[in-house]
């Protein structure tokens, strides 16, 4: 049987966003949840702030996943910044960049021995924007490529917009530039390629998909995109 999934929304998005993801998983025999986030649950983080609340929801859903199905290991799916706040989850390394907790606290870091499979879908693993730089940098320095030997890392790109300083298409280049610093790339709308991979992951790129299920058109989640991923998962 498949090992139960949590899902990790995107940086101010809500779990109701993930509903169909997550029911497709189930549909397909994947026992899954989404870490119960609501848009207010991000207010604390706002400016480059401490991840710790999210964290806390993480944990807990990670926790009650692992109970509710009889086993010790999940597969996690963070979408957006969902990726790389899961791997400040997976990591060894007391979480006190920002001061609001003691090295003492447990259950919020450390986590890789219940993670079997890390997926991340549009997650900018790295970032030029001074507030989430500093959250990013201790990710990297700490965590550099795809760290735990025993965790299978899926690092999924999308390739549906080039960024150009034009009218359609300055969203996508301000967000690309912000992120690794060249706006005349290939992404999803929001996270340029270069920055969605991680050295010695299973690094994917899929035609077409946008980074949002708030937008039209086809994202991660959807149907078709999802095979690319899903087999990875275990």
């Amino acid at each position: 049987m498949p090992l139960p999934t949590v899902i990790l929304p995107g940086y101010f998005a809500g779990a109701i966003e993930y509903h169909a993801l997550e029911q497709t998983l189930q549909n397909l025999g994947f026992p899954a949840a989404t870490v119960p986030l609501r848009q207010r649950d991000w207010l604390p983080t706002v400016g480059g702030r401490s991840m710790v609340p999210i964290l806390k929801k993480l944990d807990s859903t990670v926790k009650q996943l692992r109970q509710k199905h009889n086993t010790s290991q999940v597969n996690l799916i963070g979408h957006s910044a969902g990726g790389w706040i899961a791997r400040i989850y997976l990591g060894e390394v007391p979480y006190t960049l920002h001061g609001d907790v003691n090295e003492s606290v447990v259950g919020l870091w450390h986590a890789y021995p219940y993670v079997t499979t890390l997926v991340t879908l549009g997650t900018p693993h790295v970032s030029q924007e001074r507030w989430t730089k500093r959250n990013l940098d201790f990710v990297n320095t700490n965590y550099p490529g795809a760290f735990y030997q025993d965790i299978h890392y899926v690092c999924v790109a999308g390739k549906a917009i080039y960024g150009k300083r034009s009218l359609s298409n300055w969203l996508a280049y301000s967000s690309y530039e912000l992120t690794c610093g060249q706006g005349e790339s290939w992404g999803d709308g929001i996270t340029p390629i270069a920055a969605a991979h991680l050295r010695g992951a299973t690094n994917l790129t899929l035609e077409g998909v946008m980074h949002s299920p708030r937008r039209k058109g086809m994202w991660y989640g959807s149907i078709e995109p999802m095979q690319s991923w899903l087999k990875y998962l275990a």
